[in-house]
C-alpha cells in the first residue's frame, strides 16, 4: 500500500486564472518558496481549460514533490492522477468521491465553522478537514467566519489533519497555527504578492518555526 502524502505546512490554492502560462509561472515560484500542497481551484474556466491546467500543474507538483489536490471534481482528480480531491458543502459526499477515486487518494472536506460537519466527515472517511474563513477573504467575502476555538476543539476530538483557510496572511497566521492548524491554506496573500517566492518562503519558515515550537 502506498503511503499517503502528509497534509502539513503551506497549502497554496490557485486563483481563478485563465492565463495558463501566468498560472504556472506563479505556481512555480510558490513551490520554489516551499509550499508542500497545491490545490487547483478555477471557478471561471471551461472544462477544457481546467483539464489543460490540471495536467500541467500535476506535472509541476511532481517536479517539486508537492501534494496535488483538485477542488470539487473527483473525476478530474482521477483523470489527471492528482493526489486527492477537496469537497465543499455542495460538492457531493465523501462516499461518492471515494467510489470514484478508490482508497489511496486523499479526500478533504470543508466544514466551515461547524463541529458536527467535521465529525460526520471524519466518520465518512475524510482524510483532512478544513475550517474557515478565519479572517476576511477577498476570494469569498460572504464566507461564514470561524474562530481559533474550533481548531482547539478539533485537535482534541479529531485524528485527521486540520487546514485553516480564509484571509490568512503573514500578519495573522500565528493565531491559527498556535490554535492547532496543521496547514495554512492561502490564495491571495501568495498569488497576489509582489514577491511571490519570498512570501512563500516566509510562510514556510514561519510555519515550520511556530509548529515546531508548539509541538
Amino acid at each position: 500500500m502506498l503511503k499517503r502524502p502528509v497534509i502539513k505546512g503551506l497549502y497554496a490554492i490557485t486563483p481563478n486564472e485563465l492565463d495558463t502560462a501566468e498560472l504556472l509561472r506563479k505556481t512555480r515560484l510558490i513551490l520554489l518558496g516551499g509550499a508542500t500542497i497545491l490545490q487547483y481551484r478555477n471557478k471561471i474556466a471551461d472544462k477544457n481549460t481546467q483539464l489543460n491546467q490540471a495536467i500541467k500543474l500535476r506535472s509541476l507538483t511532481r517536479e517539486f514533490g508537492a501534494t496535488f489536490i483538485i477542488n470539487d471534481d473527483a473525476r478530474l482528480t482521477k483523470q489527471v492522477d492528482a493526489d486527492g480531491v477537496h469537497l465543499g458543502g455542495d460538492d457531493g459526499s465523501v462516499a461518492a468521491a471515494r467510489a470514484i477515486l478508490g482508497s489511496e487518494k486523499i479526500i478533504g472536506v470543508s466544514c466551515y465553522n461547524q463541529p458536527g460537519l467535521a465529525l460526520a466527515a471524519v466518520q465518512q472517511g475524510a482524510d483532512y478537514i478544513a475550517f474557515g474563513a478565519f479572517f476576511s477573504s477577498s476570494v469569498k467575502p460572504e464566507a461564514v467566519r470561524a474562530t481559533p476555538e474550533i481548531l482547539h476543539w478539533a485537535r482534541s476530538e479529531l485524528t485527521v489533519p486540520l487546514v485553516a483557510i480564509g484571509g490568512i496572511t503573514l500578519a495573522n497566521a500565528a493565531s491559527v497555527v498556535e490554535a492547532g492548524a496543521h496547514a495554512l491554506a492561502v490564495i491571495s496573500a501568495l498569488f497576489d504578492a509582489e514577491d511571490i517566492q519570498g512570501t512563500a518562503q516566509q510562510f514556510s519558515t514561519f510555519f515550520n518555526k511556530v509548529s515546531h515550537d508548539i509541538a
